[in-house]
């Protein structure tokens, strides 16, 4: 498990950002080359994006975190741009709730998203749970609502938690054995 800092792409390769494969500790090294237990990401985290990132080299492990009909919840914060009322937080968590139809971005098309729950932290912060993982996902649905987000952190994929005293670019190691897969 990772705390990925923003800045760090989840690629193999890149000409000019950092990769999060430059974070992992020099006895993982071996399995970032290109054999039969490639060291890869589970999912991705866009480069603007922080917060808890899986590596692993077990396909499985990762087809069974990642598979849409797993729907497997992952769980974010966001920060925006504009305060929203109370009101308008009700609003928008009822949108969320029914899904949303995204906007196009760049290679994504215009798009329903699934219904989605929101808890609200501030007039500022919003926890969204999703059970998918389309590009920009959370971004884009609260484009739909008129706001943007200005901080996106995940901090819950299946039973992994991101805890508080896990600092940005650290790794822990632990057995996906000792972890479920609920939702």
């Amino acid at each position: 498990m990772m705390n990925k800092p923003c800045g760090y792409v989840c690629s193999s390769a890149s000409d000019r950002s950092p990769l999060v494969f430059d974070l992992v500790p020099e006895k993982y090294k071996s399995y970032c080359s290109q054999n039969e237990l490639n060291l890869h990401t589970v999912g991705r985290l866009d480069k603007e994006t922080s917060g808890l990132l899986i590596l692993t080299t077990d396909g499985l492990f990762s087809h069974n975190l990642t598979s849409p009909e797993n729907h497997v919840k992952k769980i974010y914060e966001a920060v925006l741009k504009e305060s929203e009322s109370l009101e308008r937080q009700k609003e928008i968590s009822e949108s969320f709730a029914r899904g949303i139809l995204m906007p196009e971005e760049k290679k994504a098309p215009e798009q329903m998203a699934l219904p989605a729950e929101s808890e609200w932290l501030s007039e500022k912060v919003c926890r969204v749970t999703v059970m998918e993982g389309k590009f920009h996902q959370i971004r884009r649905m609260f484009l739909a609502v008129g706001n943007e987000v200005v901080e996106l952190k995940r901090i819950s994929l299946a039973s992994f938690k991101l805890s508080d005293d896990f600092v940005e670019g650290a790794v822990k190691d632990f057995c996906p054995k000792d972890y479920s897969f609920n939702c």
